[in-house]
């Protein structure tokens, strides 16, 4: 049998991570207007976009999916239900947050969350789903804590947003991990849904009835909703395709060092000596935490999903 030509796979992975890398661009560019507003649209126009994308494309796994779910014993049901509806709120408070983050805090704050995920998803998968771990990761957690410790001695609050834009990520991952047999753009167009329902009634609350959307407004929705969520989820779809999901945790990580050196090089964001220690040390775990990835079990991690350009593989 002929070898497979991983070569495209890998480039759309690439892309998909550098695409993410790039969001603080258009994050920015709408930073005078509420967060509550900027997510309400980014969600609205994402999700349209999906399902127009799945009536004219995946229509089969539409419908795949549906028989899949009527088929399931009733306990199952409730579950999936449950567990969208989790996904949903989950996404929605990560994504405000890391809105919030980048236009009101700094761009580091959000790209620090995004380095302590993965770590943090590990360590409720072994609290919560009883996955083990090896001793180099346990040694990778501790270094992460020590970074937290760091940052947390030079500005908790920081450290306070950081936590909650990691935790409520790795929350989602838990959650997508129990819907692991579903088709995952299926599964992310229905949280979607979800999240567009929760804040609709907040829209007046989070959006400041006082907030103009003018031509400058839509054009950055409208990028950041096509160019920054829908483009890179279909290209590290198509990376998944071949690629391990241990290839893709590698791959990920592209995104919060490209937002580290926007907020430094391009930004003009400033730092402290305890800070830059931390950024180092949280690098050095990640880095101690992915030894030896290839002895790790292969598959079954599904789609990387944007918490509003990141990281995590929807497990």
């Amino acid at each position: 049998m002929e070898a497979t030509n991983t070569k495209p796979y890998y480039a759309a992975g690439l892309a998909a991570f550098i695409i993410w890398g790039f969001i603080p661009f258009p994050l920015k560019a709408l930073a005078a207007y509420p967060s509550g507003q900027i997510l309400y649209f980014r969600i609205g126009l994402s999700v349209g976009l999906l399902f127009i994308i799945s009536l004219l494309f995946r229509r089969r796994q539409l419908k795949a999916t549906w028989e899949q779910l009527k088929s399931v014993t009733t306990h199952e049901k409730r579950m999936f239900w449950l567990y969208t509806f989790l996904g949903g709120a989950l996404l929605t408070t990560n994504w405000l947050t890391f809105i919030y983050v980048v236009n009101h805090i700094d761009i580091q704050t959000g790209s620090f969350s995004y380095l302590l995920c993965p770590i943090i998803t590990a360590v409720l998968g072994f609290l919560l789903l009883k996955e083990e771990l090896r001793i180099n990761q346990w040694f990778a957690i501790g270094l992460s804590a020590l970074s937290c410790v760091l940052v947390g001695t030079g500005e908790l609050t920081s450290l306070l947003f950081s936590l909650l834009i990691a935790l409520s990520y790795a929350f989602y991952l838990i959650t997508q991990r129990l819907l692991k047999a579903y088709d995952k753009i299926v599964l992310l167009k229905l949280q979607l849904l979800v999240a567009f329902i929760l804040i609709g009634p907040f829209y007046t609350y989070l959006a400041d009835e006082g907030a103009h959307l003018d031509t400058h407004f839509f054009l950055n929705i409208g990028l950041l909703s096509a160019g920054f969520t829908v483009l890179p989820l279909f290209l590290n779809l198509f990376a998944l395709k071949e690629l391990t999901s241990g290839t893709i945790g590698i791959l990920m990580y592209i995104n919060p060092i490209l937002n580290f050196l926007m907020a430094f090089l391009y930004f003009g964001e400033q730092t402290t000596g305890t800070k830059i220690a931390a950024y180092l040390i949280i690098f050095i775990s990640v880095i101690i935490y992915n030894l030896h990835i290839k002895s790790r079990k292969k598959g079954g991690d599904g789609l990387v999903i944007p918490p509003v350009g990141t990281t995590a593989v929807v497990k």
